[in-house]
């Protein structure tokens, strides 16, 4: 076994070393317990080993396993950004990328002026919720005495 590294640093993220490796690279944004678990099996690690002992060609090919999850066997459907609006290809983003394309995408929602688009810019509930009570914005009024 190499050193123990308290500190991490996968796909520009500090990540804690004294984690088990599912639960650390679940820390990064953009990948989940199932992804974590899919690309540590596909790279035959120990899901169940701390973080700050693996080298770093273990943590290069974790780096390499997140950019690119098909190149290791992981199926298009656990990707995150499947037929992208863009390219129309499937990739999966983390971390900032994946940030700035949400973005973009709320974005191009208001740009087109779909119903999802109209919602983002009113600043309403997008996903059906119901807004009769909940999703209020600015101050509460309260109860005023009337002048009797």
């Amino acid at each position: 076994m190499s050193e123990f590294k308290h500190i991490v640093r996968v796909k520009g993220k500090d990540l804690d070393g004294s984690k088990k490796l599912v639960a650390a690279l679940a820390d990064l944004k953009g990948v989940g317990l199932n992804l974590a678990y899919a690309i540590i099996n596909a790279l035959r690690l120990d899901p169940k080993a701390r973080l700050g002992f693996l080298s770093e060609a273990e943590i290069n090919e974790i780096e390499k396993g997140l950019s690119d999850p098909t190149r290791i066997g992981i199926p298009s459907w656990k990707l995150n950004r499947r037929k992208s609006a863009d390219t129309g290809l499937n990739y999966h983003l983390v971390g900032a990328d994946l940030d700035l394309a949400v973005k973009n995408d709320i974005e191009r929602e208001k740009m087109i002026g779909s119903w999802r688009g109209i919602r983002h810019s009113l600043g309403l509930k997008v996903r059906g919720q119901r807004t009769r009570t909940t999703g209020r914005k600015g101050r509460t009024v309260g109860v005023r005495k009337s002048a009797a």
